[in-house]
């Protein structure tokens, strides 16, 4: 089939890493995604092909172990992914968010210590900004740590963890007023901490409890649960990047990368469901020819294919800003805005064009609409998106005198 959302420009080592991936997800993911994730199945196999593969170390350096690809690669890596089923590529993305905050912001030590083992999958990673009670304001973070000698004491509650569960290092987000006086900016007494567990449910090391996974209306396989600490000790070298109080900006790195990959998940999404759609309205007949030649439905498809290539190319823009070492939260911000919103409505023509059939478990379609919905929430709101470009143009069009 000829596919949309062609990227230029790739070296022969990118081509070939994705030629893998997309055979992969042909073989490997999409005949079985349905099933297990029907089954709100942990896809165990699927993960272990990943990691035989080595796309757990695919943005690491190659001096840990890991591929030292680019954020590029790795954001077309996921699409693929994604396009065969959304939450693995959720578990991914939760893994490279940890290893690419340790690789800008951790300590010599504690690149050392992960990143070789996080390359070769041993370690999986899960982050952890969200609180019950936080939405989207992450100043309002009342999880706290407090110094005591050589260890912080950690407590509180911590919410949607992807990878809670099966993961056995956290990136935990909290405050730590040590050293900041009273009136300090709340984004200013953060701290992230590195905090390993055991893979699992119910006390995974003393004073972590992960209780269990949360029922969802879409995005199952992949577990996502709560985090809650009570007295949880955790060494002071285990800070990331080794000094309180830079959380918040170690963690808003980490969503620009965050955010890419959620918009490069709902191109590989809205791929799929226009590849259903093209796919179905060929077979399915109506008033003595197929579907496909109802001028009605031409312009469903037209209007389709024009959202995939326009989300893909702002997904690949806001990766090459990324990897050029320039600020990107602009183009993150409407990649992710974009993409999430278009692949909603790519996803929603396919299942009309399935009409009755897309309401039946049986048909692909049916998943991903209820996948859909999680990309307009994730790593933040189309309203947080808007607000985030809406400052950022601001600055670039500020006016002089």
């Amino acid at each position: 089939m000829a596919r949309l959302a062609q990227t230029a420009g790739l070296t022969d080592i990118q081509q070939e890493i994705l030629s893998t991936v997309r055979g992969f997800v042909d073989k490997e993911i999409i005949p079985v995604a349905t099933e297990l994730e029907h089954r709100d199945e942990y896809p165990q196999q699927i993960v272990d092909g990943l990691k035989e593969l080595g796309l757990f170390g695919l943005m690491i350096p190659e001096e840990y172990g890991g591929l030292g690809e680019s954020l590029l690669t790795y954001a077309l890596c996921v699409e693929e992914i994604a396009r065969g089923w959304m939450s693995v590529s959720g578990i991914i993305n939760t893994h490279f968010i940890v290893a690419y905050m340790l690789k800008q912001h951790g300590t010599q030590e504690q690149k050392e210590h992960f990143l070789p083992r996080m390359a070769a999958g041993d370690i999986r990673g899960a982050f952890s900004m969200s609180e019950p009670a936080l939405g989207s304001d992450v100043s309002a973070i009342t999880s706290k740590a407090v110094k005591d000698g050589d260890e912080y004491v950690l407590n509180g509650q911590k919410m949607w963890l992807t990878n809670g569960g099966t993961s056995n290092l956290v990136a935990v987000l909290v405050r730590s007023d040590e050293g900041h006086p009273e009136g300090t900016a709340p984004h200013k007494s953060m701290t992230t901490f590195l905090v390993e567990k055991e893979p699992g449910f119910g006390e995974v090391r003393p004073g972590l409890t992960i209780p269990g996974k949360i029922d969802k209306m879409g995005y199952k396989g992949v577990d996502t649960t709560e985090l809650i600490m009570d007295g949880l000790r955790i060494p002071a070298d285990r800070v990331l990047g080794g000094t309180t109080g830079r959380g918040f900006y170690q963690m808003m790195d980490g969503v620009e990368v965050g955010r890419v990959n959620v918009a490069a998940r709902g191109c590989g999404v809205a791929q799929r469901a226009f590849e259903l759609g093209v796919s179905y309205a060929q077979q399915r007949h109506t008033f003595g020819k197929a579907i496909a030649q109802h001028q009605a439905i031409q312009f469903k498809l037209a209007e389709m294919a024009t959202k995939v290539e326009a989300a893909h190319a702002m997904m690949v823009n806001a990766a090459r800003k990324k990897d050029s070492g320039e600020r990107n939260d602009l183009e993150a911000g409407m990649a992710k805005y974009l993409a999430s919103e278009y692949c909603k409505e790519v996803v929603e023509d396919a299942f009309r064009i399935h009409g009755g059939y897309g309401f039946s478990k049986e048909y692909e379609i049916e998943r991903l609409y209820r996948e859909a919905p999680m990309l307009l929430i994730g790593e933040g709101t189309a309203e947080i998106q808007k607000m985030i470009i809406g400052r950022r143009l601001l600055e670039e069009y500020r006016l002089q005198g």
